[in-house]
């Protein structure tokens, strides 16, 4: 069984950077067609997809965010972090890390996820 716990401060101030790691058990992040997402969702909001770091290491990451945002690994550790620069307040949301799969171009969704993690930027 795939589990994801995310870790990292519950508090950052604004201009800061937000760093969260996610550490995965139960399998490897360079196991071919998975790749290791972060989401989150606002106070009262939906969930925003923030990008995904792929098995082989290459990332993506969303256009809208593109400017402030770095995902990386540490397979020794089997994790994967996001970095999340010049925060505000807005930034305040509740983060989750992730496990898709994609098979031959077929998107099989986000099946494993982990319990998600608050994080809340002062002014």
């Amino acid at each position: 069984q795939v589990q994801l716990q995310e870790s990292g401060p519950g508090l950052v101030k604004s201009s800061q950077t937000l760093s969260l790691t996610c550490t995965v058990s139960g399998g490897s992040i360079t196991t071919n067609d998975y790749y290791w997402g972060w989401i989150r969702q606002p106070p009262g909001k939906g969930l925003e997809y923030m990008g995904s770091i792929a098995y082989s290491g290459g990332t993506y990451v969303s256009p809208s965010l593109k400017s402030r945002t770095s995902i990386s690994r540490d397979t020794s550790k089997n994790q994967f972090s996001l970095q999340l620069s010049s925060v505000t307040p807005e930034d305040t949301a509740v983060y989750y890390c992730a496990r898709e799969t994609l098979v031959g171009g077929l998107y099989y969704g986000m099946v494993y996820w982990g319990k998600g993690t608050l994080v809340t930027v002062s002014t």
